[in-house]
């Protein structure tokens, strides 16, 4: 039954998420704000370095914005960082050129979990809830408002490891000489990632996203006790509908795609999907149960615009006919491609997407 008002001018993703009709195929970009964007890094220069364009929420409302009125794309996702929790529980945030983010001191006791601070959004994370209500007032109804946090698991590597890993030995060494501890941080991170999302929803957020990049780390008989059972903690404390519209729910769980049955019942309204299966596969496996978001490889958009318009409508063929797909890269879209390429993409989704949708 169709009963959804979200009172914007185009409610397709909203719509998408929920498996309702739509006359195409909506299409956004995880970090659609971002390094490859001209108009992005002039911004980024005006505030001198990541976090403090982070934590400036006209200039932070100002990127996530751009790609909305550049690309034209059908949704806007919330311009911050994945480690803006970890900080505001107590550990220090920075960013190494070229070696990415830093944490300090790491967390491997118990001692060091039970000493992290349990955040409160709106007093430690208020920048974030300003940026959103600005995007809202520069989107004036446009099309929606995606927030969005890092899964626990993915949150917990970067604490313990004290930032980036290849081969997460330490964090992998808590994990089975010290599980206990780990639990215990996972709790905890799951209980702010909550609060810190129904803040978002609160501010007016219409959907979340909730990353699990670093699921693929995980061993099969580990994936359900140290992420699965923590995004399911997160999604089951948070507001599912604000001012009688639904909150769509994302779930991506990078690396993960073998267990896409698990990720299905996380109590997600979607599953995110990397360019490691088809959308042909995931539908079969899990497609009455939650809509799908992909997954066009990233590295698909160094092609050219021809090519990239042939790989679009292979992506759109695999889905096949149907409601209840998002169209987006299977990760994050890398800092060197050219914007017109990314353009290429998202103008190949409106045309040929509505040939899946007609009657």
């Amino acid at each position: 039954m169709d009963n959804s008002d979200f009172g914007l001018e185009n409610d397709l993703f909203l719509r998408a998420c929920l498996r309702l009709p739509t006359p195409r195929t909506p299409v956004w970009m995880m970090r659609q704000a971002g390094r490859y964007l001209p108009e992005y890094r002039a911004v980024r220069e005006q505030a001198g370095d990541f976090l403090t364009l982070c934590k400036t929420p006209e200039l932070a409302a100002e990127v996530t914005v751009q790609p909305v009125e550049i690309l034209g794309v059908d949704a806007a996702i919330l311009f911050s960082d994945i480690l803006v929790i970890p900080e505001a529980m107590g550990q220090k945030l920075w960013f190494e050129q070229g070696e990415g983010p830093r944490l300090a001191p790491p967390v491997r006791s118990m001692a060091d979990v039970e000493g992290l601070a349990q955040p409160d959004p709106a007093r430690d994370l208020g920048y974030v809830l300003d940026t959103i209500r600005l995007v809202l007032a520069r989107l004036d109804g446009r099309v929606p408002l995606i927030g969005f946090s890092g899964a626990p698991w993915t949150l917990a590597t970067y604490m313990v490891e004290g930032g980036s890993s290849r081969d997460f030995r330490t964090i992998k060494r808590v994990l089975y000489e010290e599980p206990e501890t780990l639990h215990a941080l996972l709790a905890r991170l799951a209980d702010a990632v909550a609060d810190y999302l129904n803040a978002q929803i609160a501010a007016g957020a219409h959907a979340v996203q909730i990353f699990d990049s670093w699921a693929g780390a995980l061993a099969a008989e580990d994936l359900e006790d140290f992420s699965l059972a923590y995004i399911r903690r997160v999604v089951e404390r948070l507001t599912r509908t604000r001012e009688g519209a639904p909150v769509p729910v994302i779930v991506f769980a990078k690396g993960a795609m073998v267990h896409l049955e698990k990720i299905a019942v996380t109590g997600c309204d979607v599953v995110g999907l990397d360019w490691t299966i088809s959308l042909a596969e995931a539908r079969r496996r899990i497609g009455a149960r939650t809509a799908l978001q992909g997954n066009l490889d990233p590295a698909a958009l160094y092609a050219s615009p021809a090519r990239i318009r042939e790989l679009v409508a292979r992506t759109l063929a695999s889905f096949g006919k149907g409601h209840g797909h998002v169209f987006n890269l299977g990760h994050g879209i890398t800092p060197d491609v050219p914007p017109e390429h990314a353009r290429a993409m998202i103008e190949a989704v409106k045309e040929l997407s509505p040939a899946y949708h007609a009657d």
